[in-house]
């Protein structure tokens, strides 16, 4: 399963804490990042147990769960510019009036408003979650789409692929598999998109790579790697440096 995968299938409680627990290890929701259990590990002069360390983890690669999630995709979230301003000031312990102040808008009872408005977004939210829930439990005919990835730029119809779907544009245009050449590059976004989030199997989580190691990599799926290095960045699963001299896989 995939690191998106395990973010999306996670349960409130879990996306909370920002990782899940395995038979054998903990599993970072936030990158993937996967911490095994019975093993002692020191950070900063001092040895931590599994768990404690994947919160560790988190706060030193994340700074915080909240930070992570609050920092996604506007369409991932649901959340305005503004709203997202307004958590931020609220999660860092700032009173009404020193939001008030700080965003320069109306007055304190304004403020109160938003913090109602949002409220009343996390009342809606919950009641669409379990509505959604106990559809699960009577639809029978609705298809299994594959979640984003974290990382998208914008969220759109492109991305409403079914799993079924998902594995016959693989096999059309990647016949031998993640590990073969790429037939030709998809015309339509949505195959474009299925086809690069499987490209990005080939390369590491936390490796990063020079220019030339990735045009290497990328030449031997498909002749065009500047092509298919352009949309990886472009679609959001590839980052780099603003001089294009390293890039590495976003999480």
């Amino acid at each position: 399963m995939e690191k998106s995968d395990f973010f999306w299938n996670a349960s409130l409680a879990e996306l909370k804490r920002g990782y899940i627990q395995e038979k054998d290890s903990y599993i970072c929701l936030l990158c993937g990042e996967k911490i095994e259990k019975g093993i002692i590990y020191p950070h900063e002069s001092i040895l931590y147990e599994a768990e404690r360390y994947m919160r560790i983890h988190i706060e030193s690669t994340h700074q915080s769960v909240f930070e992570y999630l609050i920092g996604m995709d506007k369409k991932l979230t649901g959340l305005t510019d503004h709203q997202n301003h307004l958590l931020r000031l609220f999660y860092q312990g700032k009173s009404d009036k020193e939001v008030q102040n700080e965003m320069a808008i109306g007055s304190i009872s304004t403020i109160r408003h938003h913090r109602f408005a949002l409220k009343e977004k996390e009342r809606q939210a919950k009641t669409f979650l379990a509505i959604m829930e106990l559809l699960k439990e009577k639809d029978e005919y609705a298809p299994a789409f594959i979640p984003p990835h974290k990382t998208a730029k914008m969220v759109d119809d492109r991305y409403a692929v079914t799993e079924e779907e998902q594995q016959e544009i693989i096999k059309k245009f990647l016949p031998k598999g993640v590990s073969g050449r790429l037939k030709k590059f998809p015309p339509k976004e949505k195959q474009r998109l299925i086809v690069l989030r499987e490209i990005t199997k080939r390369f590491e989580n936390d490796a990063i790579y020079t220019e030339k190691e990735m045009n290497q990599l990328l030449n031997e799926i498909y002749d065009d790697y500047v092509l298919i290095r352009r949309y990886l960045i472009e679609y959001g699963f590839l980052d780099r440096k603003s001089d294009g001299s390293q890039y590495w896989l976003k999480k």
